[in-house]
């Protein structure tokens, strides 16, 4: 054990030896450490891959119909919202992956910069309920692939109906729980096997609806809003949403870029990685809805029931293990990684990584049990799984969109992209147990959302949400820093 902490640099990359005072610190384990330099092994392609397999997911092939049935747009211009939405969303992503690049933090342990060593838990908490419940709603999916692909091997699996789907819910929910257990080597390894395998499935998937499906005749249908109405509403109210769909990965892109090699690294990963995945798989997905009258007699949004219309048992058992890998791919590193780092940051000496991945599942089932419970036959209800997350899109990208700010503003303009590591992890050290230059830059934001939704006011704060929160939470958070609110001076000087 060393007797006091010391921190190295070695090519723009800063590591943490930790002495005694943080190694008995409340505020460290060995989880959210800092990693060493020798662990930052995720190449670009590795960071690609990872984008390619959390990308390639039931949600990502449903958005273009989202768009166009409950946005008013037509489908040349959903997919276009999509590509420009994915551009927009990699400014924050790249930024706020940063600070993990450079000190190996987790995303946590970057809030404790803007929020206050105690005060991070929020924000955190706020990012973990949301991971929770989109690791349900992709366990949904899982499990019904799970159903259908043991229904085309054993006939008599398909007799079981939605109990087959709870059961293969609870297989496919162990399942996650395992990989992340593992480790972050092995969501690098889950990630970079299961890319080509997924761009393998949109090949396959294309070139089975092509002939069924024109082009020209898909790109001309009429969007779905009242004749007269300008295009500039509903396409910035969708590109919202769009942004909204990895609002909550642009916040925790930390607890990957840790792992990058370089910023070069992660820079190119995410720019290669992203928006063209995104585009890619949602274009499928309006091809292959369109496709779906033909090929199966009625039409079909979800690839996952559209594959269970093929009539021949081997392709659908293909098909479904591959789906199965794609909706691993991307819960493991969407939405169980950033909650799993959240539980632990509550209190890490109690919390380790295994409790926290398990906490982490337990909430994810809680919030799935409704449709649990519907699937079993147990009761009735007329909320559908599709809704659900189609209305998370805006509603959550308002309220996480002033944390993506923040973060930026503080580690770029207050920080200057210096922070002093082993504060990070103490009581009483530069950093302030509550930031209230944070809190206040959160707060106003979400007041005003708040309103907009009670009242119909300034429903444009709320309808344009990610984009109005991060930039006045952005801005908020700057002249609070500005006043030296939340001992904000002080911990800027011991950084520097």
């Amino acid at each position: 054990m060393h007797s006091r902490t010391e921190v190295t640099a070695q090519d723009g990359l800063y590591e943490m030896n930790a002495g005694a005072e943080v190694l008995d610190s409340p505020r460290y384990n060995e989880d959210i450490a800092p990693t060493k330099v020798a662990e930052r092994s995720w190449r670009s392609v590795h960071i690609a891959a990872l984008w390619v397999g959390m990308a390639i997911c039931v949600p990502t092939y449903t958005l273009g119909g989202v768009l166009t049935a409950y946005f008013g747009l037509s489908v040349g211009e959903a997919l276009l919202t999509i590509l420009l939405a994915n551009i927009v969303v990699l400014i924050p992503l790249t930024l706020n992956a940063f600070p993990g690049t450079k000190y190996g933090i987790p995303f946590p342990v970057v809030l404790r910069s803007s929020f206050g060593i105690l005060g991070s838990n929020v924000p955190c908490l706020v990012r973990a309920v949301v991971a929770c419940g989109w690791f349900g709603i992709q366990t949904m999916f899982g499990g019904l692939a799970i159903h259908l692909f043991l229904g085309s091997i054993f006939p008599e699996w398909k007799a079981l109906g939605g109990v087959g789907e709870v059961i293969g819910f609870f297989a496919f929910w162990a399942l996650n729980l395992w990989v992340v257990i593992r480790g972050a080597e092995s969501i690098k390894w889950l990630e970079t096997l299961s890319a080509p395998l997924l761009l393998a499935v949109g090949v396959g998937l294309l070139a089975w609806a092509m002939p069924h499906v024109s082009l020209s005749e898909l790109l001309a249908q009429p969007p779905k809003r009242p004749e007269g109405d300008g295009v500039a509403s509903y396409f910035f109210a969708g590109l919202t949403a769009m942004v909204g769909f990895w609002a909550t990965l642009s916040l925790n892109i930390p607890d990957f870029s840790r792992y990058a090699r370089s910023q070069k690294d992660q820079i190119i990963g995410q720019v290669v990685g992203l928006p063209v995945t995104m585009f890619l798989f949602a274009a499928l997905g309006v091809v292959m809805t369109a496709a779906s009258a033909s090929l199966v007699g009625e039409t079909v949004a979800d690839p996952v029931s559209l594959i269970g219309h093929i009539d021949s048992p081997v392709w659908v058992a293909i098909a479904m293990a591959l789906i199965i890998i794609a909706t691993l791919s991307t819960n493991t590193a969407a939405n169980i990684v950033s909650p799993t780092n959240d539980f632990q940051n509550i209190a890490p000496k109690l919390i380790n990584r295994t409790k926290a991945v398990l906490l982490t599942g337990l909430v994810g089932l809680l919030l799935m049990g409704h449709e649990l419970l519907k699937k079993a036959g147990l009761i009735t209800s007329d909320v559908s799984l599709e809704s659900l997350y189609s209305n998370w899109l805006l509603g959550y990208s308002s309220l996480l969109g002033p944390i993506a700010g923040i973060m930026v503003v503080d580690y770029f303009l207050v920080r200057r992209q210096k922070l002093d590591l082993p504060s990070l992890y103490l009581d009483g050290g530069a950093y302030p147990a509550v930031n209230w230059a944070g809190f206040i830059a959160l707060g106003v934001p979400v007041a005003l959302t708040v309103l907009a939704m009670a009242t119909g006011l300034l429903s444009w704060f709320y309808s344009y949400g990610w984009f109005t929160g991060s930039l006045l939470g952005g801005v908020l958070y700057y002249l609070c820093a500005g006043l030296k609110l939340g001992s904000l001076s002080g911990a800027s000087k011991a950084a520097a």
